[in-house]
């Protein structure tokens, strides 16, 4: 099963800068709000093969489930704030008529279900819109990548490719632990059982472990394969131990939500590395944060790149190290996905291996690239234990065969895994971490806060921040363990009066980052707040509009705005609660002519204030505006720090410039004109 988001080292060597700029440069666009948006459609229902659950499925599927088969009908996965109080979560999810099915807490997230009939991926948007949660995405399921061959070839190619043999004159996989995350393993089968040692089934909630699907074996195998035993196979790092985690259904599925609590629970008993062979599990923040949650703990957890053979355009991942596949020829093979998440290359092509039941077979696909990269990573362990996830991201990737193009590329990564050099550079290697990470409070900066407060923080480290701390006056009142990093403070559990808040990062080998102190102003009893919020419309300012236009505020207030409406003609359209209080206004249904727009401010304590009137003129504009500049060009080097400046033009009025990099949104003008340091 392949496929996970791509483990790119925070401080990795990767030159990307000149080998990347034709893939980012060709999925940067800009988008200009007069040209409208584009909305995912809704999916439709069918029940599962096992029949536990319903499956969304749809043809327009969003980038970041591509490769999944879809999600769980009626299912999100909601992660809190750290420090958000339950009843505050109870009651967000009740407003949409769902409730928290599990708590994993863990991982701090939840398996929130859903009403018969209501639309998961509404609620999501919904959802993701309060500031009190970190994040809210469906629950993906994914298949595995595997696709078996002609059994002709007498003997593997593979281990001598990766040149294993000279890497077991140093290392040989004794004392590590590789956690296989699949649809369990054969722990009967001959070559497997002097490995195995006891896992866990998260699909289930029980500890069978055995093979449903019999991908796992095959994985397993490939890996950690006894050796000199008389018997089949030799996997990569043949001493190694096998903990089985079964995560998927009877088909082979594999859900997000299982995959996740896997990780932990691997991480949490002794695995060291783990091998996660499914396709497109890149775009799941949850399984990318039980990814990082694992590398805090010193492991290492490796994915596989796909076999679609197409382009994805997943973001790299500092929690993943993503694999794609060669040949005998070091020749990527054309079902091997490809993009800016692969990391590194391996074998994947006819792969001798175990099977459920016993036997033996060849089989192909990136599902077998990632536990070859895998078990290379266990080698280095075993080599030297005192590497951190960071040194080993960088050690095997410097240390790769260079395929295609010189340096990094989108097809092989790095280059092809070499154990033999991999091993050797990491019992080289010696490593200690000193250096503390660096965090700041981002926001509030000061001033007066009440009620449920969004604490954000920004933090760095050479190696990984484990957990960050916040604390009030210099006493610890929430700890997030999981990134991203974020706080939600419920100020009515102190008195009113003014108090420092600090933040304090950790990483691994225990060093602590302090930041600055912010002092606030808890307001939540002071006497009743009577004050109107000010508001004004600063764009449009008059003139013609057409398609869907931003609707610009200004607010203020003496404790703070919580709501803004927008008003068309005196019938409220829009409301915004969340800052900046921008309105999207889609006239496309409305005849041309004159339309008066007004917007009302509310505060907590239920006043209000209304804004100066704009008169505006609704056109059919179809002439879409034209860019006009861009300082970057198809195939230029650019700097580790890149100015981008672009302009734009139209025969109206160009309302809004969007900077789009891989998928991502990174910067917004409201004006013709757009620069952003990248």
């Amino acid at each position: 099963m392949p496929h996970l988001s791509p483990s790119q080292p925070s401080n990795s060597s990767h030159s990307y800068y000149t080998k990347m700029i034709l893939h980012f440069l060709y999925t940067l666009l800009f988008i200009i709000s007069l040209a409208g948006y584009i909305s995912i459609s809704h999916a439709a229902s069918t029940a599962s093969d096992s029949g536990e659950s319903l499956i969304s499925t749809q043809s327009d599927t969003p980038t970041y489930i591509q490769s999944s088969r879809g999600w769980v009908k009626g299912r999100l996965l909601v992660t809190p704030r750290a420090g958000l109080p339950p009843q505050q979560l109870e009651k967000l999810l009740k407003h949409h008529g769902a409730q928290s099915k599990h708590h994993v807490k863990e991982l701090n997230f939840h398996i929130v279900e859903l009403p018969g009939g209501v639309d998961e991926v509404n609620v999501m948007h919904e959802l993701k819109k309060d500031f009190r949660l970190k994040d809210v995405e469906l629950d993906l399921i994914f298949t595995s990548s595997l696709a078996v061959t002609d059994p002709s070839f007498s003997n593997s190619w593979a281990l001598p490719k990766i040149q294993a043999t000279t890497a077991w004159d140093i290392a040989t996989g004794n004392g590590v632990v590789i956690a296989i995350l699949d649809s369990g393993v054969d722990g009967n089968h001959p070559d497997l059982a002097a490995n195995m040692v006891p896992g866990w089934n998260t699909f289930d909630g029980n500890s069978n472990t055995s093979d449903v699907y019999g991908h796992g074996t095959m994985v397993a195998g490939t890996a950690a394969a006894a050796a000199n035993n008389s018997a089949g196979s030799t996997g990569v790092s043949w001493m190694s131990s096998i903990m089985p985690i079964r995560v998927t259904d009877l088909n082979g599925y594999g859900y997000a939500s299982s995959i996740s609590q896997g990780l932990y629970w691997a991480a949490d008993h002794g695995a060291k590395v783990a091998n996660l062979s499914f396709d497109g599990l890149s775009g799941s923040s949850t399984v990318k944060s039980a990814a990082s949650y694992m590398r805090s703990k010193g492991g290492v957890v490796v994915a596989a790149a796909g076999n679609s053979g197409t382009l994805n355009n997943y973001p790299a991942s500092d929690s993943l190290l993503v694999a794609a596949a060669t040949n005998s020829s070091d020749v990527r093979p054309s079902w091997s996905s490809y993009g800016a998440y692969v990391d590194v290359s391996a074998p994947g092509v006819s792969i001798y291996t175990t099977l459920r039941g016993g036997g033996y077979g060849y089989v192909s696909g990136t599902s077998f690239s990632s536990p070859i990269t895998a078990a290379t990573v266990a080698l280095m362990f075993s080599a030297n234990n005192t590497l951190t996830p960071t040194d080993v991201d960088k050690l095997i990737q410097s240390t790769a065969v260079d395929l295609g193009d010189p340096s990094y590329d989108q097809y092989y990564g790095a280059g092809r895994v070499s154990a033999s050099a991999a091993v050797a550079a990491a019992l080289a290697s010696i490593s200690k971490d000193t250096q503390a990470p660096a965090v700041s409070i981002a926001s509030p900066t000061g001033g007066k806060i009440s009620g449920i407060v969004p604490i954000n923080v920004s933090y760095s480290d050479n190696v990984g921040v484990t957990r960050i701390e916040l604390r009030l006056n210099g006493q610890t009142i929430i700890t997030d363990n999981q990134s991203p990093f974020a706080f939600s403070w419920d100020t009515t559990t102190v008195v009113d009066g003014d108090y420092n808040l600090t933040a304090h990062a950790f990483d691994a080998a225990g060093n602590q980052g302090n930041s600055a102190s912010v002092t606030v102003t808890v307001s939540n009893n002071a006497t009743t707040d009577s004050q109107a919020p000010t508001i004004s419309i600063t764009s449009p300012t008059g003139g013609s509009v057409s398609g869907t236009t931003s609707v610009n505020v200004s607010t203020s207030d003496n404790v703070s705005v919580t709501q803004v409406e927008l008003y068309v003609n005196g019938v409220k359209v829009l409301t915004n609660t969340q800052s900046p209080f921008t309105f999207s206004w889609n006239t496309t249904n409305l005849t041309e002519g004159t339309y008066t727009l007004t917007t009302k401010a509310f505060d907590a304590a239920g006043n209000s204030g209304s804004s100066n009137t704009v008169s505006v003129t609704v056109s059919k504009d179809t002439t879409p505006p034209v860019i006009t500049s861009f300082n970057l060009t198809d195939g230029m080097t650019v700097a580790r720090k890149q100015m981008v400046n672009v302009s734009a033009s139209d025969n109206q009025a160009v309302t809004q410039m969007v900077l789009i990099i891989d998928g991502v949104t990174v910067a917004t003008s409201q004006s013709s004109s757009l620069s952003y340091a990248w």
